[in-house]
């Protein structure tokens, strides 16, 4: 291959383009890219930060602390911060997202006052490990999969977590009420964390710089040394705004992954597909493999992702897919042991399995999954077989 592909972004999908093909891979982290992922196992210190390296660049084609600011489109060149200027034949664009924060009192000014962090970052997760020991306050404002998996890895710490969530259940977006009400039982007995639900966040009270305590609207006060703010995140745009690129709630991209320049792609994060964003390392790493074949061989198209979401708590273990909430016609089949605390759930319209919810017993969740992804007809049986271990096969 001859072209020049530069790709800015050295996350998930910027690490996997660059082991397919010889790119120059420009990263904004002073890290070599990391699997996302796994960055509450190392904040729990079941992982060091060496574990979760992901593999080299194919061509050893990676810079980081490159800070890309700019793209000239009539000359085909992205121009760094530090001066240093970058030719491309193609450039994709895998600049990820940043994490939401939210309208609080005390967060003011673009700078978050000491001991308030989010959790996005290798960066944030090193100094999160500095500040975190046996009996450390701590509170994570948000309940959805990175604020439990937050909550999890500072309760194993040894931590005194407190986790404030303003909807009503935990996980909302990938569980249904009972699943939701399982883990929040488990954090709370197994794990020692304090949940609040329906409870919304007013500021964050400091001292001298530094977090004291976190204020709910309410009037209630939890006190804190620590607090992580997991609010969900918000796809990094800004370089294709400025560039002139066709932006909406992403980075619009067709099947090629091309944005509205087809000398530049998208991917990850950052990137819309078919109106959708997905923020989902499954998703990153399939669009780089598409994308990878559309580079180098002009042939692949991207039709979409149907990932699984995956979270492991020690005595935990839980998987959601599709839509777990069912719609008017559709069929549902729960299993549910109060003992174990394992609860199965599957959702089908028609003839076709569009989401489920597994907790604790996941011996069904492999062929469920291959049912789901594969949007295939369900064989004619008992829709029971669905949550037997090998999912009635």
């Amino acid at each position: 291959m001859s072209s020049r592909i530069v790709v800015v972004g050295g996350g998930t999908a910027g690490a996997r383009l660059a082991e397919r093909l010889p790119v120059t891979l420009l990263g904004e982290e002073p890290h070599a890219p990391y699997n996302r992922v796994l960055l509450a196992d190392v904040l729990a210190g079941r992982y060091g930060p060496e574990v979760i390296a992901l593999p080299s660049p194919r061509d050893d084609g990676a810079r980081h602390e490159v800070r890309v600011t700019g793209i000239d489109r009539a000359a085909r060149v992205v121009h760094c911060a530090d001066g240093e200027a970058f030719a491309y034949d193609r450039l994709v664009l895998a600049t990820g997202s940043n994490p939401v924060l939210p309208p609080l009192r005390g967060l003011g000014g673009g700078r978050l006052p000491a001991g308030v962090h989010a959790f996005r970052t290798l960066d944030d997760c090193l100094a999160l490990d500095a500040l975190v020991g046996s009996g450390t306050r701590a509170v994570v404002i948000g309940g959805g999969l990175l604020g439990v998996s937050a909550a999890r890895a500072l309760a194993a710490r040894g931590a005194e977590v407190m986790l404030a969530q303003q909807g009503e259940h935990l996980m909302e977006r990938q569980l249904d009420a009972e699943a939701s009400r399982l883990l929040r039982r488990h954090l709370e007995a197994d794990l020692g964390v304090e949940v609040h639900t329906e409870c919304r966040v007013r500021g964050i009270r400091c001292h001298d710089d530094a977090v004291e305590a976190v204020e709910l609207a309410d009037g209630f006060v939890l006190d804190a040394d620590v607090v992580v703010i997991a609010c969900g995140v918000r796809p990094r745009v800004g370089l294709a705004l400025e560039a002139g690129l066709d932006v909406r709630r992403g980075i619009v991209v067709d099947d090629q992954l091309r944005t509205s320049d087809p000398f530049i792609h998208a991917v990850g994060d950052c990137a819309e597909h078919d109106g959708r964003l997905y923020g989902l390392a499954g998703a990153a790493l399939e669009q780089a493999d598409v994308l990878a074949e559309v580079l180098e061989h002009g042939t692949g198209a991207y039709r979409g992702t149907r990932a699984l979401t995956r979270l492991s708590m020690d005595a935990l273990e839980l998987a959601a897919f599709g839509e777990a909430t069912p719609l008017p016609g559709d069929d549902t089949v729960q299993l549910a042991d109060a003992t174990s605390g394992a609860y199965r759930k599957v959702v089908v319209r028609g003839d076709r399995l569009v989401g489920g919810v597994l907790l604790g017993d996941l011996g069904a969740v492999g062929a469920l999954a291959r049912a789901w992804e594969g949007d295939e007809a369900l064989p004619e049986a008992p829709l029971l077989h669905l949550l037997t271990h090998d999912g009635g096969s």
